[in-house]
């Protein structure tokens, strides 16, 4: 492990201000980074703590309507908040299916959202190919262990995952991340905030140098809302697919749809041509919510060992779809 200065900051401008210097990393709740460091991915040579900073802490409506979740949120907190349960059950549930309870009491809601790759190759503690690890060396699992990897958006560059619950849920639900910085915060819509291989394969995600996740927005309550994870084991395992559903019922018809699905791709992949055909559908067709999840998998693209996927989340966003719509509205 690289030696280190550790420094705690008191309030956003100062954090802001430090994250400006080179090779720095921020501290909130600590569990990915501390894998980070042990496995030598990050190397920083300053980490600011930031979970005493004022204000990144609540859970708060918002004036228009919808909810702002600050994002040193602990993860237990926003999902056992009483507007979180009620509202936005596919965010609870996901946070409830992401780790132990132990975890999810020191874990952040921003911090989740920027977990890197599960990809074997990518934590491995010997030097491997890895374009995340080090750009231009090549992808150990293209032509390697597979089995776990993504069926939509990889290239030859790199075929990992992105392993968040939460980020699925956000997805679905068109939530938005707010950041800061010092040239000007932002808001990213949740969807896009992680990165393809396409653009940069050793990124993770949008964030700039030094810039920081302060919260989260969720739009109109969607009670009619639900997170399935498909896993190989009950006991806080990673997802081998996961599926979000958020719905507008009238009666028994879909007016809107939001579908998204996670650990298949470097970020959770909304399934916007289900979404289309699903406007319109009843509920209780189930040829005809399959029919329109089928359309979202024309670009599904297998690679050597994980062709099970493919028909494992057809499955879990039709299961989703149908839990969504037994929520109370």
């Amino acid at each position: 492990m690289t030696p280190f200065v550790y420094a705690r900051a008191d309030s956003l401008g100062e954090t802001i201000a430090a994250g400006a210097a080179p090779d720095y990393a921020f501290l909130a709740g600590g569990t990915e980074l501390l894998n980070w460091l042990r496995l030598g991915i990050a190397e920083p040579t300053r980490i600011i703590d930031i979970s005493r900073l004022d204000g990144l802490d609540q859970i708060e409506a918002l004036a228009g309507g919808g909810l702002k979740i600050g994002a040193l949120t602990h993860l237990n907190d926003v999902a056992q908040h009483a507007l979180v349960m009620r509202d936005y059950p596919v965010l609870s549930q996901a946070i409830l299916n992401a780790a132990s309870p132990q975890l999810r009491n020191l874990a952040t809601i921003g911090g989740n959202l920027l977990q890197k790759t599960r990809c074997a190759y990518f934590r491995a503690e010997e030097e491997l190919p890895c374009n995340k690890r080090e750009p231009g060396s090549g992808c150990s699992a293209l032509h390697g262990i597979n089995d776990n990897h993504a069926i939509f958006g990889w290239t030859e560059d790199c075929v990992a995952t992105q392993p968040s619950d939460p980020a699925v849920a956000l997805a679905a639900l068109d939530a938005v991340i707010v950041t800061a910085h010092s040239s000007g915060g932002r808001r990213i819509p949740a969807a896009e905030f992680h990165l393809l291989p396409d653009t940069r394969p050793e990124a993770h995600n949008v964030l700039q140098h030094g810039e920081l996740v302060t919260a989260i927005e969720l739009p109109a309550p969607a009670p009619r809302s639900a997170y399935l994870k498909v896993r190989e084991r009950e006991s806080y395992e990673y997802a081998i697919v996961a599926a979000a559903a958020v719905l507008e019922m009238n009666g028994r018809t879909i007016r809107r749809a939001g579908l998204a699905l996670g650990s298949v791709a470097l970020r959770p992949w909304r399934l916007i041509a289900a979404e289309e055909q699903l406007a319109g559908a009843d509920i209780g067709d189930r040829d005809a919510l399959s029919a329109a999840i089928e359309q979202s998998f024309v670009e599904a693209r297998p690679l050597s060992q994980n062709a099970y996927k493919i028909e494992l989340a057809k499955n879990a966003a039709l299961r989703a779809i149908e839990k969504a719509a037994r929520m109370p509205s």
